[in-house]
């Protein structure tokens, strides 16, 4: 659904501005490219947060603190 959005959006903007979309089309992998080592940190620092918090709550869950009580 996302792609078919972007798809429609490029379509009217070459309806309107031919010249920017095209610049767009051929400007859009090296904007992906820039982008990706800030997604690698994403990535990283998401699952440092996820290993963190098992870390934390470790001892609660060994003392079942996660569960709920029926």
């Amino acid at each position: 659904m996302k792609t078919l959005f972007a798809l429609g959006v490029w379509c009217l903007l070459f309806v309107l501005c031919w010249p920017l979309a095209i610049l767009a089309l051929l400007a859009w992998p090296l904007v992906w490219l820039l982008s990706l080592p800030f997604r690698l940190v994403g990535i990283t620092f998401s699952a440092l947060f996820a290993f963190l918090r098992a870390m934390f709550m470790l001892p609660a869950r060994m003392l079942g603190g996660g569960r709920a009580m029926a």
